[in-house]
């Protein structure tokens, strides 16, 4: 009888903890150096790596397709807003606040979610989040259809408030990655991943997938819920039509599948490609969004795991590895 090895890492991923010093280091000083222009792009493109990174969790580990992930967006900005405007808390303390109330108010909209499967749970979580538009449209102490500004940074100084944000959407980014890679892979994520490919198969080994789907579900709604507060305490302004638009999800689908659905390394290939794409090409209106359409097309067409896919067969080249491999002792 054989004895196997299983391997968990390669060549690649065990230069990760050096590769993310070398980062860290001059992104962490870059409000000492850097212009406050770099930081806004900074923030901006964690906010789209945020987003598409806990769309990624649902669907591409979870095997839950959702076009209705604004809802958690919008509401973590809406309830950064009246915590910061209304309750005097500091917007910055609002930020994890509201990914926390997020992640509760999550938990009776998955009683609805869930009763839904398949194509029936994208269409539902849609009509969830339009829900969540007109009520909020209709909350006129929040400035109703034309929504309002952030007043509560309005004391703090230009740079302070720049600065601050940016640091915290980099903690943001570490701290998503660092957790959704321990998650998957924790004995918990080895079987989420079973029950993408088959839940009745998934069962039958005693895993509860009802349990797991939920908390799954739950933290991409509370990752989601950062990623909008995030992204309106630097707009400091929001609204029912910028907080729910469909176009969030349909962002970050392109970001996942450009990138690589189902790898941790998809939405960060996929958030600064589009972020490239939305600052330089953005002007050009519709045929902007008849490229980004054309791109995808080409990318499922030529590249069915994505560009971060493509390196990897071709290479072998994974950053932060969540499978594992069997491999014949000598």
């Amino acid at each position: 009888m054989h004895a196997y090895d299983v391997i968990r890492s390669n060549r690649f991923s065990k230069a990760l903890p050096w590769l993310t010093v070398l980062l860290l280091i001059p992104a962490i000083s870059l409000p000492m150096w850097g212009e406050s222009s770099w930081m806004r792009e900074v923030v901006e493109i964690a906010c789209y790596f945020l987003f598409a990174m806990m769309w990624n969790l649902l669907a591409g580990y979870g095997g839950m397709v959702s076009i209705g992930q604004q809802a958690f967006f919008g509401f973590g900005g809406y309830t950064m807003l009246i915590l910061g405007n209304e309750a005097g808390v500091n917007p910055f303390l609002a930020i994890p606040l509201a990914a926390m109330f997020t992640t509760l108010i999550a938990w009776p909209v998955s009683l609805l979610a869930f009763r839904l499967q398949g194509g029936y749970f994208a269409i539902g979580s849609w009509v969830i989040a339009e829900v969540f538009r007109l009520s909020f449209a209709n909350l006129h102490w929040v400035g109703g259809g034309s929504g309002t500004s952030l007043t509560a940074l309005r004391d703090i100084e230009k740079a302070t408030r720049e600065s601050t944000t940016y640091w915290i959407a980099l903690a943001c980014i570490v701290i998503s990655i660092a957790g959704i890679y321990l998650f998957l892979r924790s004995k918990r994520g080895l079987a989420l991943l079973a029950i993408r490919d088959n839940e009745n198969a998934a069962a039958s080994q005693g895993i509860d997938v009802q349990r797991l789907k939920l908390a799954v579900y739950l933290i991409a709604a509370g990752g989601t819920g950062l990623a909008g507060a995030l992204y309106f305490v630097s707009n400091l302004r929001i609204s029912p039509d910028a907080a729910f638009s469909v176009n969030w999800t349909a962002f970050a689908i392109f970001m996942v599948v450009i990138g690589g659905l189902g790898r941790i390394e998809g939405p960060i290939i996929g958030a600064l490609l589009f972020w490239f794409l939305n600052k330089f090409f953005s002007d050009y209106g519709t045929w902007y969004l008849i490229g980004l359409g054309l791109i995808a097309i080409l990318v499922t067409l030529f590249f069915r795991d994505g560009l971060w896919g493509a390196i990897h067969r071709r290479y072998g080249l994974s950053l932060f590895p969540t499978h594992r491999f069997l491999k014949p002792r000598n």
